[in-house]
Order: C-alpha cells, then structure tokens, then sequence
C-alpha cells in the first residue's frame, strides 16, 4: 500500500464505531467540531455552535477554562501516572478531602472512577458488599426503576430502565426489580419545577419489598432528576418518602447524580436541593468538567467503616480501577473546582432559574410541543411524535438547530437542554428563539 493511500484509510471515516449516533447517518453528513471555547464548539468549516448542552451534560464551567488548562499542563510534568493498587499521590487525598467537605451529612468518603458508568458499578457492587460485611449477606436485590438511566455497564444496565439499553443485550443480571416511573402524571403537564402529583409513587416500593421481602433488598438506585429519559423531575415529596421507607427496611438509597451533581440545579449537588441525604451518591461529568475522564463516588461514613475490619494488611474492598484517581484527571477536578468556586458556578443556576423557566414556557402553544419541564438550568421540550416515526421530528429539530448554531440533544422525541452554567441571558433567549422557530417550521 502506498503512504498516500495508507494517509486516505487513516482519515476515513469508516473506522470509527461510535457511541449512540445514527452512524450511517453521520458519516453522510458529518457533524465535525475541531475547538471550543467558553459557551461555543468551532466547527470544521469555521461556524460557532453555542453549547446547549455543556457536552453531554459535563462542561458546566464551559470550554478551554485558565485554570483547568493550566492544572493539566502542569500536572503532566509533574507526575503523569501513579500506580491506583497500593500506592497514592497527594492530589487524590487533596480531592477527596475537598469534595468530602461539599457533600452535606455524612457523605465523607470518595472512591474514584473514571465514567459515570463506573460509579453505578461501584455502588451497586459497594452497596451488596456492604450488608454482607455487616452479616446480612441475604440482601443481595438491587431495585432501579423505569426509564431510568445508569450508565451502560451490566449492573447500570439491569438498574436501568430505558428499553432500547437493554433490549439487545439479553436477560441483564438476575435479581433486579424496578419502581414505576413518574413521568406523564395525571395533572403534570407543563408544570414550573417540581410537580405537585405523583409522592405516593414511592410507594410502589413498599409493593416490592412486599414481593421480595425487604430483608432480600440491598439497595434502591434512582437518579433525582432523570435527564437521559428526557428530564423527569421528582414530584414534590417523592424523594423524602423514598428515604423513609428504605429506613424503614434497612435497605440503602443510593442517588445516581451524573447529571445532576456539581451547580446543575443551582445547587451543589441534588442532595442539597431536595434535601434528601442518601447512602451512597454516584458523580462523574461535570466533576473534571469533561475535560479528562473521572467520577466519584460518596458513601456515608457507615459504609466505610463495615469494611474497616480484619488484618490491617489486607484488602478491604476488591475493587478499582487503574485510572482510579489518576494525577492528571485529579489535576482536572481540582482546576474545576477552583473554576467553580471563583466564579460562584455552583449556585448560579438558581440566580438563572427564573429567566430560564421563563424562556423555557414561552414554548408553550407552540405548535408540536406537548410538554415542557424545567429544574435549575435543564429544560425538556416534549413533542408530538409523527405517527409510526417515533423520534424523527425531535432529530430534525437536532440537524435544523446546528445548521442554526445551536447544539441540543434529543432523547425519544424529547428536546433536553443542560448549557453551560456560564450562560448569559442573551444566549438563552437566542436558544429558545432559534427553537421556536425551528419547531413552528416542522410539519
């Protein structure tokens, strides 16, 4: 093969399997973003696309941030790489400690991953290890509900409830059950926040520790507010009865806060908005603000110290992962939170909220849009699907918006926007604007 056709095959498009995209789709009209900085993506042939969506839902402090950038450059060379097994480096501890001191309650320690999808393997797997360190080895259970979202990993997989995740990848694991969702409630539609109606679907609970019996069940696993499902949020008062029937049972709450977690509801993290404090919370995303692959997961101090038993030589929890707190993805984290911290990121979804949920309902009447939910800076634009094309008008909306300069993502026929706590108000009202022109043009 000759190095000019060898250079051809090295820039085709062919090779490259991607994640959740319509391939085909793609590389017939690819979609190519080469920089990035603060609220907007560069594209390939020059445009800017404004952000709506903070990547995926992990570059809360925006794009090509000093201190960030400036962490990782000098972190590369310092220390590139340090062994995870038995072997530390002072910027795991530094992170820890820090992250530990946000978290309210008793939520004092951190294990490090590198995904989202890793936090929900280690706390599913935290979560079962856990009674079984404590002598109840018979709650083994694990309860996810539906339409939820953990990650694409077996374990989040069989917790999860989104049908096109799990259809192709047979029976999942054994020993799993799932709470009715609370989406579409009676009286819901277009409600500002938390809706009113649906507490007592936490009771569905109480019918599945009736099934099992609660002595079987090791942990119950609910994101606060589902965003891959097309943004469902808590109804008032579900959260807060999801806690007291697990304390009633012994079983653990474990919070899924890969979306939710650092300022993305005006808060901290959702613990602090709904004032709920689970057993164990799962983060990644916007904890090293997308720039290099991290996650953590916070346990309550309970948890911990179970395992804090037997020969001090020996391995508590067998369990990590190579790149677990790794020096440059530490680095990461630790720029982003000076980031965050500077520039009051954490709280300035709630100085926000109110002219986003303005903008956000404006799209009400318009033609197609059937429901509209907001909480903190995320909004969900709900559309009548074409008949017998589920998803086919919420990807148009998609391709009409990026030609239009705006990124969004769509999940079903729901439009789901996450941007940027750095967003200014011009560029929301320029984000709803270009989506209500967008939608009104749909046949």
């Amino acid at each position: 093969m000759s190095a000019i056709a060898a250079n051809d095959k090295a820039n085709d498009l062919e090779a490259y399997w991607m994640p959740f995209t319509a391939n085909r789709q793609f590389k017939a009209n690819p979609r190519m973003v080469v920089g990035a900085d603060g609220m907007h993506f560069t594209l390939s042939d020059g445009r800017k696309l404004l952000d709506g969506i903070a990547g995926l839902w992990c570059c809360n402090a925006g794009h090509n941030r000093p201190r960030i950038v400036e962490a990782i450059q000098r972190q590369v060379t310092e220390l590139d790489y340090s062994p995870a097994f038995q072997m530390g480096h002072p910027k795991q501890f530094e992170l820890a400690s820090r992250l530990a001191r946000m978290m309210p309650g008793d939520l004092n320690k951190v294990f490090f991953t590198n995904s989202g999808s890793e936090s929900v393997e280690t706390a599913l797997k935290m979560a079962i290890a856990y009674h079984r360190a404590r002598g109840e080895g018979h709650r083994t259970r694990l309860i996810g509900r539906e339409k939820g979202y953990h990650g694409v990993n077996f374990g989040g997989m069989s917790v999860g409830g989104m049908p096109a995740n799990r259809k192709m990848f047979g029976t999942l694991m054994t020993g799993v059950d799932h709470l009715r969702h609370t989406h579409g409630i009676e009286g819901n539609s277009y409600s500002k926040g938390q809706p009113d109606n649906g507490a007592d679907y936490a009771d569905d609970l109480i019918r599945l520790c009736e099934l099992h019996d609660p002595s079987t069940i090791a942990a119950v696993i609910v994101e606060p507010l589902a965003g891959s499902a097309g943004v469902i949020l808590p109804p008032k008062g579900y959260l807060e009865r999801l806690r007291k029937i697990c304390d009633q049972h012994g079983i653990l709450l474990i919070f899924d806060e890969v979306i939710t977690a650092f300022g993305r509801l005006g808060t901290p993290f959702a613990v602090n908005k709904f004032d709920v404090e689970p057993d164990i919370v799962t983060t990644a995303k916007a904890l090293a603000n997308g720039v290099i692959p991290m996650g953590a997961v916070f346990v309550q101090d309970k948890i911990y110290d179970a395992f804090m038993t037997g020969p001090e030589n020996m391995v508590e929890f067998f369990h990590g992962y190579t790149f677990s707190g790794n020096p440059m993805a530490c680095a990461a984290a630790l720029g982003t939170l000076d980031t965050y911290e500077e520039e009051g990121l954490l709280t300035r979804g709630a100085d926000l909220s109110d002219y986003w949920q303005d903008a956000v309902h404006s799209l009400k009447g318009t033609r197609h849009v059937i429901d509209l939910r907001n909480l903190g800076l995320i909004a969900g634009i709900e559309l009548e699907p074409r008949p017998g094309k589920p998803t086919a008008r919420a990807f148009e909306v998609f391709l009409k918006a990026y030609e239009a300069g705006l990124l969004i993502r769509t999940t079903g026929d729901t439009i789901a926007l996450s941007p940027p706590l750095i967003i200014e108000k011009s560029q929301i009202d320029f984000a709803f604007e270009t989506l209500a022109t967008i939608i009104k043009s749909l046949d």
